[in-house]
């Protein structure tokens, strides 16, 4: 099997290209970023995928940055949508099957119980808004795809909240965070498996929600992450209301899991013995 990633530089990519390396059924693995595979080009996109034809393309790839998307609009839809269309019609014309990175931030949070795969998303961000258009672009483009929603993403390789957080503590020993919102914290590493699973497996296709199980606040993600790092910092919890943020976000995106992901916790723990190492 031959499989290519876009985002490969990416926080999801720099953790999912070794985890298909050491793969037994996964013959190649072609590691696309911008730097070799610009999807806004769809002329180059064309090419790279003709050229290689890879039986599956991971479509890494994304503009995430939440916030800055409300202001930066045309170019988040530029590669998030207009970038996946262009991936996804490639992938149709070599008959490959496409798997697409979405996210949680696709659901308002107000159901008030786990989102499943078939409920209907209603994005309250720009941000949200372009990954619901580019998931529509995947069903509508190709027949064979799998679009994988998750959620709070951090690893070792990107800008998260985890990161985040350890770099405030350094700088601040008091630090607010939002407690009325809550989701689940997802490790690249654990996501990164799980897809290696997904493709392995070949269930049918469609939308599946992979990420972390159980749920927290930020606040608790946070708690959570001073306490296995043994960080002293004063963590004061705050409303939504209290802290502003450009985008909005749901108060309650937790997504009913299909994936094999430990309890967030464990995760988190795993996370760290990894980071020290």
């Amino acid at each position: 099997m031959k499989i290519l990633v876009t985002g490969a530089k990416g926080m999801l990519g720099q953790d999912l290209c070794p985890v298909l390396e050491d793969a037994d059924f996964v013959d190649e693995i072609v590691e696309t970023d911008i730097d070799n595979l610009d999807i806004t080009n769809e002329l180059l996109v064309q090419k790279v995928i003709k050229a290689e034809k890879p039986d599956i393309v991971i479509h890494c790839a994304a503009y995430t940055n939440v916030d800055r998307a409300e202001d930066e609009r045309e170019l988040a839809y530029k590669i998030n949508v207009l970038g996946t269309e262009n991936v996804s019609k490639a992938c149709k014309s070599v008959n490959a099957t496409m798997v697409f990175i979405s996210t949680d931030y696709v659901f308002d949070g107000t159901k008030g119980q786990k989102y499943i795969s078939s409920d209907t998303p209603n994005p309250l961000n720009f941000y949200g808004k372009t990954k619901l258009d580019a998931e529509n672009i995947v069903k509508k483009s190709c027949q064979k795809y799998y679009i994988v929603r998750t959620s709070w993403l951090y690893g070792l390789y990107g800008k998260n909240f985890l990161e985040t957080m350890l770099n405030l503590a350094q700088e601040d020993k008091e630090l607010k965070v939002v407690d009325n919102q809550i989701g689940c914290p997802t490790w690249t590493v654990e996501l990164s498996e799980a897809l290696c699973d997904l493709i392995e497996e070949k269930p049918e296709y469609g939308i599946y929600h992979i990420c972390g199980s159980g749920e927290t606040s930020w606040y608790n993600f946070a708690k959570e992450i001073f306490k296995i790092a043994n960080i002293k910092v004063k963590l004061l919890p705050c409303s939504d209301k209290d802290y502003k943020t450009k985008a909005k976000r749901p108060k309650y995106s937790v997504l009913e899991n299909n994936g094999v992901c430990d309890n967030w916790k464990k995760s988190l723990k795993s996370y760290f013995e990894l980071r020290i190492d």
